[in-house]
């Protein structure tokens, strides 16, 4: 580890002289790049820093320890000898978890998908309340939403929804939302008080602006559509809608809320983009063989990762077999509590990969 913490160090130091240069000023694609560079690796070069500190006072309170005579002052050397030693030990676990590589989509904006699964009407609805707590937690921490393609139902719900997230960190956040959510809850629908369950599919892609995704124009089915849905003042009743179909992989996207037609079309193309971005993505982790990987955070779609007991005000996630008793502040976007816990179970898992790997 230490070795790895000088070769940052070094590195780190590198580029702080470089953005001093006057060749770099001058060159705004190297500077904003090098920029990005220095302020991701300031918060591990300032823990760095603490810890060849402590470690300087402990090896001043050992020598202190051996060579003081004066009983009162040894005890208070000893006393600050093993204060220190703790530090040192927390300091260097920290360090472990600053060490271990970023996920490169963490400052990406966010493509989400809902879809209503299991449970007719009952699902669409869940479906709505689930865009509503993400668009709320989106206005938490002031990130930007916008939706692309809506399918509405008569009753306010959605059959599928798919929408941007803009803002600093989104998909660091949102990633660990990707999987099959389960409700259960006396319906709208339901005359008998009966508790009923239906499941709601959520998909989170990165949006993938700088990645290079080749897409042959001729592999493309592009139509102009009318929007559709149940309507509403938000729904563009002109043939404005674009919908593009990717024939290799059968994969359809549309967008339907801009009121021009070339936005519809650059919004579809952004999004098929994502899609495609999240095959490959997905083809390279397969291929990662002997190394387990964490299933938090892992965006398969299939899994069943939390459920939301309305009756006994529950949120509880299964990945992490965490439950709390705040459901009505959770769907009113206080995601916060659950989101902190599956990053804190992800960073300690790649953490034992990460330490498997070195023994």
């Amino acid at each position: 580890m230490t070795e790895r913490l000088k070769e940052v160090k070094k590195r780190y130091l590198e580029i702080e002289a470089s953005l001093a240069r006057p060749e770099t000023l001058s060159d705004n694609e190297l500077y904003v790049k090098l920029m990005k560079d220095y302020k991701d690796m300031t918060p591990l070069i300032e823990k760095y820093s603490e810890y060849e500190k402590a470690e300087k006072e402990l090896s001043d309170a050992a020598e202190m320890m051996e060579s003081e005579t004066d009983p009162e002052m040894k005890e208070m050397a000893t006393a600050e000898y093993y204060e220190l030693r703790e530090r040192l030990q927390s300091l260097s676990e920290e360090l472990k978890i600053l060490l271990l590589p970023k996920d490169p989509n963490d400052d990406k904006n966010v493509v989400m998908e809902i879809r209503a699964g299991a449970g007719g009407e009952e699902a669409a609805l869940f479906a709505g309340v689930l865009f509503r707590m993400y668009s709320m937690y989106a206005e938490r921490k002031k990130f930007k939403l916008e939706v692309m393609s809506a399918n509405e139902t008569e009753l306010g719900g959605y059959k599928e929804i798919t929408f941007t997230v803009s803002g600093e960190g989104a998909y660091s956040r949102l990633k660990y939302e990707s999987g099959v959510h389960r409700v259960q809850r006396v319906p709208e629908t339901e005359s008998q008080g009966r508790i009923q369950t239906s499941t709601a599919t959520v998909a989170v892609l990165p949006e993938v602006e700088d990645v290079k995704i080749e897409i042959n124009p001729a592999d493309l089915e592009i139509e102009s559509c009318k929007s559709s849905g149940a309507g509403g003042q938000h729904i563009n009743k002109t043939e404005s809608a674009v919908r593009i179909t990717h024939k290799p992989s059968g994969i359809v996207v549309e967008c339907q809320e801009e009121r021009s037609q070339f936005k519809n079309k650059d919004k579809a193309m952004k999004l098929l983009k994502a899609k495609l971005y999240d095959i490959k993505q997905r083809e390279q982790n397969d291929k990662i063989a002997g190394e387990r990987r964490s299933q938090v955070g892992t965006g398969d779609r299939s899994e069943r990762i939390r459920t939301y007991n309305f009756p006994q005000g529950r949120i509880s996630d299964h990945r992490i077999s965490l439950t709390l008793y705040t459901l009505e502040s959770f769907v009113n976007g206080d995601l916060d509590d659950v989101i902190d816990a599956l990053a804190t179970a992800d960073t300690a898992e790649r953490l034992k990969g990460s330490e498997a790997h070195e023994n």
